[in-house]
């Protein structure tokens, strides 16, 4: 009997052990994995809870076989932009908040976010809330004396969100001497590679260009003119923010000139005609300068002119202004209304490039004492006019129309609720640039693709022909083969010459000897 039974054991095993045509899966080794995590678990109500336990059992296994099929879950672009951005609602120590609050060049991106919503124009208030913790962040990174949102450029890959900063004084110069230390040593480069050309060149010289280049046009200081901002930029908030490097009057000038979208890397080479002096770095640097120029306007009588200045000559142009403490605003209707209401309080960009003019024909007192005399016998070139463009706070009534296009369109936020309403302009020369006013505040932002409206549509510059090597003349022209018949009439013609040379020298001698007889 005993016998019977342990046969009976060993072939309920063995069906046991028999393994499903689906799954490929036994009975005894599903019950002995099933058994041990009771033991392990030991959960109340197991009676109640088996199946369920069964079922995680048999899952576990089908997850472990399928895993090597499929790959596992990649971090997306969205989710590490936002790994990145949850850095900024993170609080700082409490020593910096009350520091804060007693004084900041922060800005109020929700006060500013809040009117421009209800121009219809802004980035959302999501956007605009990370924005200003962004700038939070670039507060607390530099040490700045102003800050504000400029606005926000498009690009086909990525965006720039652009903020206007100022810093302490001082605080720029070693930032300028290291610039000018740079340039130093590109301009030390170029003496000692002519120093090398001219070496080489003293055994077997070589035919030198009379060409000279027309002078470079000097850039602007920081704090004047097209410097007078620094601006930082960064794709997304909570990114790092980048430093854009100071403008030039060749970038400016070469910017007039060409029409490029924006890709979004700012070391993404600028391929142009004309050619343009820099990166896209550069190339966004004096589209921001541009924008700023042309669109930057504030209410009439916000700002006026320091009192050192009203002492100077009305010839002298102004470059500065401050904020007028007795400013009461200008009502709502009127500004939506008049374009005289308001001015552009950033200097205009001359056609050289700057925002102040430079003679560049007037030499260094050092060169005109070396030169003495040569210089005397020179003629001297005609001296330039000097250039002059609208003096600062100059009224938005005064601007010129493009392609018979107004420069500006204004309206009134509301007109059902006209008490509570403000003004908004909108730039039609740089479609994107916005600004509005409602007693004393206002406010300039710029939210496009960084180009200017260029009217049905747009011609690029065409090539200049291309210079002559070297003068045409006969003296240096080739001449043709001449044909077997003129080669055979040359020959002739050279015999009979010289035949008859020879008949004239015999009768020369001949005439001596009868002489001398």
């Amino acid at each position: 009997m005993s016998q019977q039974r342990l046969q009976a054991a060993a072939s309920f095993k063995a069906f046991m052990l028999t393994n499903s045509a689906k799954s490929n899966l036994n009975l005894y080794d599903h019950l002995t994995r099933l058994l041990t995590k009771v033991m392990d678990e030991r959960p109340q109500n197991v009676v109640d809870v088996i199946e369920d336990m069964s079922r995680d059992v048999k899952r576990g296994l089908f997850e472990a076989k399928q895993s090597t099929l499929r790959d596992s879950p990649q971090t997306t672009a969205a989710q590490l932009l936002a790994e990145q951005q949850r850095l900024l609602f993170t609080r700082g120590e409490e020593g910096d908040q009350e520091d804060e609050l007693i004084e900041t060049p922060l800005p109020n991106v929700s006060e500013v976010g809040f009117y421009l919503e209800q121009a219809g124009v802004g980035l959302g208030r999501e956007e605009m809330q990370r924005i200003f913790l962004a700038l939070k962040k670039l507060v607390e990174s530099q040490p700045l004396q102003r800050c504000r949102l400029w606005g926000k450029i498009l690009g086909v890959e990525s965006n720039y969100v652009v903020a206007e900063a100022e810093y302490r004084e001082g605080e720029e110069e070693e930032e300028q001497s290291a610039e000018e230390t740079a340039e130093d040593e590109e301009r030390e480069g170029e003496t000692q590679d002519d120093e090398e050309e001219n070496e080489e060149g003293e055994g077997d010289p070589l035919p030198r260009s009379a060409y000279k280049p027309p002078p470079v046009v000097p850039k602007e200081a920081i704090r004047t003119g097209v410097n007078k901002f620094v601006y930082y930029v960064c794709k997304e908030p909570g990114l790092p923010w980048v430093k854009l490097p100071s403008v030039t009057p060749a970038q400016i000038s070469a910017a007039r000139q060409i029409r490029k979208f924006f890709t979004g890397r700012l070391d993404a080479p600028i391929v142009s005609y004309p050619p343009f002096p820099g990166s896209e770095a550069n190339y966004l640097r004096a589209q921001i300068a541009r924008i700023s120029a042309g669109t930057h306007i504030s209410p009439q009588g916000f700002y006026q002119f320091g009192e050192e200045e009203g002492d100077e000559e009305d010839e002298a142009p102004r470059d500065s202004h401050e904020v007028n403490p007795d400013f009461e605003g200008i009502p709502v209707p009127e500004m939506a209304e008049s374009l005289s209401t308001w001015v552009h309080h950033v200097q205009h960009i001359l056609q050289q490039g700057r925002c102040t003019w430079v003679n560049l024909a007037a030499k260094p007192e050092e060169e005109s004492y070396e030169e003495g005399d040569a210089e005397e016998k020179e003629e001297e070139p005609d001296e330039p006019e000097p250039e002059a463009g609208p003096p600062l706070l100059t009224p938005l009534s005064e601007d010129a129309e493009m392609f018979s296009t107004s420069p500006w369109s204004s309206k009134m936020s509301s007109t059902l609720t006209s008490q509570y309403a403000l003004a908004v302009l909108r730039s039609n020369l740089w479609p994107g640039a916005h600004a509005y006013a409602c007693g004393k505040k206002f406010e300039n932002i710029y939210v496009g693709w960084g180009l200017k409206f260029a009217g049905e549509g747009f011609t690029p510059s065409v090539p200049a022909m291309p210079q002559n090597e070297y003068p045409s003349g006969p003296e240096i022209t080739e001449a043709l083969d001449p044909t077997l018949e003129e080669e055979q009439a040359l020959k002739a013609a050279l015999e009979e010459q010289q035949a008859a040379q020879e008949d004239m020298d015999d009768m020369d001698e001949g005439e001596e000897e009868e002489d001398d007889d």
